[in-house]
């Protein structure tokens, strides 16, 4: 099960994660910020949260906001507690995106960052982060895109030789995902980050 094996491998990687793809991860977040648009009274889920970078980033600028971060690397979760620990707001949980354990329609926002591209079952997944969804609420997920041609090659390699990597899309199958999950699709991209990453992003909301 990929799952276990991406729990293993993030485990590992946790005392460094945020020293090795610091780049990354502040490109990427930092628009996703901007991106998302998220007021200060909203409810924010944050699925595959890793070290609490997206929480931190939120929390400077609005210090109450209400925000549940799950993962399922015990390690990384550790770092994030350590990282946000002055905010009384913000709560952590070990959990599977497939097993979410909050009420239905629980959360104004339901973020995913990078991660999509290791779920075992993306459609389990999306129901999921569907159900905890308020109606009128907002999915936004931000991912790798096969389209870009260096993804493409990335994805190949991942294939054979890291056991935790499951599988990237194009933006079309992502898109597919959604429709698929009765999800409509309110704003959607596709952009670089440097000359390696090429990702996608979409705003979402349900039927």
């Amino acid at each position: 099960m990929v799952e276990v094996v991406v729990q293993q491998q993030y485990d590992h990687l946790a005392k460094i994660y945020d020293q090795r793809w610091h780049s990354y991860v502040t490109n990427t977040l930092n628009f996703l910020k901007q991106w998302a648009q998220i007021s200060p009274q909203a409810i924010v889920l944050d699925v595959a949260c890793g070290t609490g970078e997206f929480e931190r980033l939120l929390l400077q600028d609005h210090p109450n906001q209400q925000i549940v971060g799950i993962d399922i690397s015990a390690e990384m979760l550790t770092m994030a507690k350590r990282k946000l620990q002055p905010y009384a707001s913000v709560s952590f949980h070990q959990v599977s995106v497939t097993a979410i354990p909050f009420a239905n329609e629980a959360f104004d926002y339901v973020i995913c960052a990078s991660s999509f591209h290791y779920f075992d079952t993306p459609l389990d997944a999306l129901a999921e982060m569907k159900r905890v969804l308020k109606p009128g609420g907002k999915l936004i997920i931000l991912d790798w895109c096969k389209d870009f041609w260096l993804c493409r090659f990335c994805d190949a390699v991942l294939k054979v030789f890291d056991p935790a990597h499951k599988q990237c899309f194009t933006q079309q199958e992502f898109h597919n995902f959604l429709a698929t999950s009765q999800f409509d699709i309110q704003a959607a991209k596709k952009l670089r980050f440097g000359w390696v990453w090429g990702l996608m992003v979409a705003t979402a909301t349900k039927h």
